[in-house]
């Protein structure tokens, strides 16, 4: 029996600048479903105790705040600065703000007809019942010149190596943290994007939901 009866729920994991993103906006326009960036609840909640100047350490003061991030109104030329990024990084690790916002993940899952989730955790926590599993990687010095590439156009001064080094700290806390930490499920279709541009990687993802849609029809 499927686990989302009334709907097509694709995760998409991996870590940071490997692709996931796009190919998660790509995918979600191509089949008409609503996106979410997973990774951008927990940059709402970063920005909100930056701007409202309280302690990035504070477990019950963080999950407060996550209570009342509104998963509709997620600006993500916003969200994406270096500074909420890595600040991300770190209420990310925090069970309690992780307990508030899976619940609200999940809630958007479950909304008909489908949805296409991206982050970290997606498909070993968020959603272990979806429909599809994808995670997508590159090796690291691609992946930091990716995100080099994109904070230089949006104006930036961070330096390669910078970037090399931030995303390797990132890997390194994600990949060992307690709670939910960042790893395939052992279902996923992996797809390393390290040689792949996104319309390879677009093409690649499209044949593995493309099959299990065909499969489910024929249930």
């Amino acid at each position: 029996m499927k686990s989302y009866p009334n709907c097509f729920v694709i995760a998409i994991d991996g870590p940071a600048a490997s692709g996931k993103g796009t190919l998660a906006r790509r995918i979600a326009e191509h089949y008409g479903f609503p996106h979410l960036d997973t990774g951008l609840t927990y940059r709402a909640v970063a920005r909100m105790l930056i701007i409202e100047d309280l302690p990035l350490d504070n477990k019950e003061i963080a999950a407060q705040a996550a209570g009342n991030i509104d998963l509709a109104h997620l600006d993500r030329d916003l969200l994406s600065a270096y500074r909420i990024a890595e600040a991300a990084s770190q209420v990310a690790v925090m069970p309690a703000v992780r307990s508030v916002l899976v619940e609200k993940q999940r809630a958007f899952a479950e909304t008909p007809p489908g949805a296409v989730l991206d982050g970290r955790d997606i498909g070993t926590v968020v959603c272990p019942g979806a429909d599809v599993k994808l995670y997508v990687t590159a090796n690291p010095q691609v992946r930091a010149e990716r995100r080099h590439a994109e904070l230089v156009e949006a104006g930036g001064t961070e330096t390669l190596a910078e970037v090399l080094e931030d995303i390797s700290r990132r890997d390194e806390r994600d990949m060992s943290r307690a709670d939910s930490p960042l790893k395939p499920a052992d279902d996923a279709h992996l797809l390393d994007t390290s040689k792949m541009d996104i319309e390879a990687a677009f093409r690649a993802a499209l044949d593995v939901i493309d099959a299990r849609r065909a499969a489910g029809q024929q249930i």
